[in-house]
């Protein structure tokens, strides 16, 4: 089977009987989308990709065809669910079922940042910046609770001392004022290291983990904050731009964090999912027997602890 042999619909008959409605992701080949099928009124998730494109994509594509036309009529409760696909001029739409939760990637970065968020306002409520926002500081206790540990490089400050000078911190993780010679920051440091975390949450590693820490040291202040690419959804893309500001004056508070979309659409999710994940990740454990090391692989320090004040 190949893409021609697809059903084709005019392109105005495909939106006639489905209403293709807000972007939920985005992908290498083309975008989803919330949807509604007219006939049923049934939510759909609606994929459209681009066939205009590299010989060797259109082929990922097809495969991707074939595969979900085997798995169309499969009575599995974990898999996507296929109803069909329309080609109509270099766009193909494969209608699939909707899964309103969306990505476990995003649920499970919103939840936690969340409760991140929680202990920041507290911290930053008592003048205490942590200076080593990362994704190793966060804990997940047996029930469920995300705690931030680690304060042996956390700062006060003070009324005559509202602002430090120490370069503190993780490398990766740190603001580009943490690391700049004679700048002065805030609690708003642990903003940038909120959003450095969170990229690394959704990727897996934090941006120029692949460089030395001093080279990027060197880079952070001199290039443009990071961003997450566009297959990620708008509202998690939004939250690391608001963190990731160079001016960190502009960076918003904690508490004006808890306001964006992103975290907001956590608040309908309990943390009885983070529970539920640390059961399963208990069992796993028991039973493959799990091994875990790490180690740094340009060899330095996992963090700087140089104080100037």
């Amino acid at each position: 089977m190949n893409v021609s042999e697809q059903r084709y619909v005019p392109k105005k008959k495909v939106r006639d009987r489905y209403s293709r409605q807000e972007l939920v992701g985005r992908g290498a080949y083309g975008a989803v989308y919330k949807g509604i099928d007219n006939e049923s009124n049934r939510v759909v998730a609606i994929k459209v990709l681009n066939l205009d494109t590299e010989e060797d994509d259109v082929g990922d594509i097809i495969k991707e065809i074939n595969l979900l036309s085997q798995l169309k009529h499969s009575d599995s409760q974990n898999i996507t669910k296929y109803f069909g696909s329309f080609l109509h001029g270099t766009k193909l739409w494969i209608i699939m079922e909707y899964a309103a939760g969306g990505s476990i990637r995003s649920l499970y970065i919103s939840l936690i940042t969340r409760e991140v968020l929680q202990a920041l306002i507290y911290l930053h409520k008592c003048k205490i910046i942590h200076r080593d926002i990362k994704a190793a500081n966060i804990l997940l206790t047996e029930d469920g609770k995300v705690q931030l540990c680690d304060f042996g490089v956390a700062g006060q400050l003070t009324a005559s001392s509202a602002k430090r000078t120490s370069f503190v911190g993780t490398p990766y993780w740190m603001a580009p004022e943490v690391i700049k010679e004679g700048a002065t920051y805030d609690t708003k440091a642990d903003i940038w290291s909120l959003g450095i975390t969170v990229i690394e949450m959704a990727k897996g590693n934090p941006p120029h983990h692949k460089l030395s820490a001093m080279k990027a040291i060197q880079l952070i202040p001199k290039t443009p904050p990071p961003q997450l690419e566009e297959k990620f959804s708008s509202h998690l893309r939004e939250l690391v731009s608001l963190c990731l500001n160079d001016y960190s004056d502009q960076r918003p508070t904690a508490e004006e964090l808890m306001k964006s979309k992103f975290i907001k659409g956590a608040s309908k999710h309990p943390n009885g999912l983070l529970r539920e994940l640390i059961t399963k990740y208990e069992q796993w454990k028991q039973t493959t027997g799990y091994r875990h090391s790490f180690q740094d692989p340009h060899g330095t320090p996992s963090r700087f602890h140089i104080v100037t004040i």
